[in-house]
Order: structure tokens, then C-alpha cells, then sequence
């Protein structure tokens, strides 16, 4: 039985998650344990580094993202990233019984929503053209709208950091979220980019002199560092139940926008004689014949 590559990223994917959600609950009974011993990593504190139960959900979290990353190699990432919605699911499952932390009847429908958003997306997402070549990602990360976003991303980045972050990080959980997920969006483009490197290398054309290469593994590191960083505070101050809650209502509101943008109508087929179809034949009459004039000009 031949495995498509889609399929294996597929498991890879789903594996991915169940890594990945069970890592947050270890890493966070780690932090309750550090924080009891010293000071607590939301205010500064990095006892947590000495707890073994916190290395158990890092191992955990590298094995999962391992996979993600593995997974981002056979499959495009319209199919891999939406996937990542049941690390949530998983979390939510393991804090009602490991943490004894009550889910909501909102965080309940915030899931269920966001398994449907999940859904949605995989189901109607366009066609992804999948890069061959380092050479192909890093032409498409130099584009001007993608330098655009890179800049108004990172803008965003350093004004929670150094203005949000010290007067409200305590108290407001979008903060770190908000850092988190900015920062996932390099990580992404990274990840799959070092996985194209990867491929590459192994199938006989080396890419370790390429300077790309080198750019991409800086920019994941970068991130994944500063993820895990704002990620270790978000998870010492608030509930399991509360990032969950935070997470799934996001996630609900893309969802609500992904399904409406599919499911809205087309515009609507004008009838012969109408005022709109007449308009709209005046309008081509003018372009088309405006077109034929100029041609016509350029030949004389």
C-alpha cells in the first residue's frame, strides 16, 4: 500500500498536536512547581529550569515539533497549520483531569468551533503552489508585500514587547498571545523553507553553502527562542481553561470569517435588457472599442 505525501503529513500532523498539547499541561504543572520553590517565571523567574517535570514537556514540545516540522515537508502548510487547532482540543482534555481546571460551557463551544473552522479551511482552501527550491521561497519572501508585512509584523512585535508587555502582560493574556502568534507566522515560513533545505540535501543537492539556508535556520531559532520565552510567562500567570478560552475565541472569529467568505453569494447574472445589463454592455462597448481604436492608431 503506497502512502501519499499528503497522508504522511497528515499523520505527522495530527501526531504534531498530540505532542504539542500534551507538552503545555507538563510544561505548566513545571511552572506551578518552580513557582512554589522560587520566583515565578511571569515576573522574571527561570527556576522552572531546574524542575524535571518542565524538561518532560519540552521534550515533549521538541518531539512534537519535530513532527510539524517534518510534517511541513510532505504537505502543503494550507493542510498542516489548521491542524494544529487539536493541540487545543488536547490540552483542554488533559487540564480538566491533570489540572483540575473547570473548561467553560463558552470554552466548550470555543473547541467545537474551532475543530468546524478547521474543518472549513482544509475543506476549501485554494491550491497551493509548493516551492521546489530555496531559491523560489526566498524570490517570494523578497517581494514587496511580503517585506511590507515582515515590517509591520515586527512593528507590532516590539510595541507589545516594550510597551505592552511591562504594564498589562500581567493582567491581559493577549499580550504574550499576541507575540506568540505574530512570531509563529516567521516560524512557519521558516520551517518549511529548512525543510525544502533538508529535502534537497538528501536527495543529492547540497544546500548548506546556499546563504538562504543559513538565513532561514537564524530566523526559526529567532522565534522559536521568543515563542517559548513569552509562552513560559503566558502559561505561569493564567489558567489553562483562560488560554484556551483566549485561543479558541480567536481562532472562532477567523473561522466565522473563513465561512462567510466562502459561503457568500455570487454576484448575480444580469438579465438580458436590463438596465444592468445594458450598462454594463455600454462599458465593454466603450473599452473594446477604445482598444480597437488605439490598435488601430498604432498600426497607422
Amino acid at each position: 500500500m503506497v502512502i501519499s505525501d499528503n497522508t504522511r503529513g497528515l499523520i505527522l500532523a495530527i501526531s504534531s498536536s498530540l505532542f504539542i498539547g500534551t507538552s503545555f499541561i507538563l510544561k505548566k504543572k513545571g511552572l506551578k512547581r518552580a513557582a512554589d520553590a522560587g520566583t515565578r517565571a511571569g515576573v522574571g523567574g527561570y527556576a522552572y529550569l531546574l524542575e524535571p517535570l518542565w524538561w518532560t514537556g519540552m521534550i515533549s514540545m521538541i518531539v512534537g515539533e519535530v513532527a510539524n516540522f517534518v510534517a511541513y515537508i510532505y504537505a502543503p502548510a494550507v493542510l498542516v497549520t489548521p491542524l494544529g487547532v487539536l493541540s487545543i482540543i488536547i490540552s483542554a482534555i488533559l487540564a480538566h483531569f491533570l489540572l483540575k481546571e473547570r473548561l467553560q460551557r463558552l470554552g466548550v463551544l470555543g473547541c467545537i468551533s474551532c475543530i468546524m473552522g478547521s474543518v472549513v479551511i482544509v475543506i476549501h482552501a485554494p491550491q497551493e503552489n509548493m516551492p521546489a527550491s530555496l531559491e523560489e521561497i526566498w524570490i517570494l519572501a523578497t517581494q514587496p508585500a511580503f517585506l511590507a508585512y515582515v515590517a509591520a509584523t515586527l512593528s507590532v512585535v516590539l510595541a507589545l514587547i516594550l510597551h505592552f508587555e511591562p504594564r498589562y502582560g500581567q493582567t491581559n493574556i493577549l499580550v504574550y498571545l499576541g507575540i506568540c502568534s505574530l512570531m509563529g507566522s516567521f516560524t512557519i515560513v521558516s520551517i518549511k523553507a529548512i525543510g525544502i533545505a533538508i529535502k534537497l540535501t538528501l536527495e543529492g543537492i547540497s544546500q548548506v553553502a546556499y546563504p538562504p539556508t543559513w538565513f532561514f535556520l537564524s530566523v526559526a531559532v529567532i522565534c522559536v527562542i521568543t515563542q517559548l520565552n513569552y509562552l513560559n510567562k503566558d502559561w505561569a500567570g493564567q489558567s489553562a481553561s483562560d488560554i484556551i478560552s483566549a485561543i479558541c475565541g480567536f481562532i472562532t472569529v477567523l473561522s466565522g470569517t473563513v465561512m462567510l467568505h466562502v459561503t457568500r453569494e455570487q454576484d448575480p447574472v444580469p438579465l438580458p435588457g436590463t438596465r444592468f445589463e445594458f450598462s454594463k454592455k455600454y462599458n465593454d462597448d466603450f473599452v473594446f472599442g477604445s482598444c480597437t481604436h488605439r490598435s488601430s492608431h498604432d498600426e497607422s
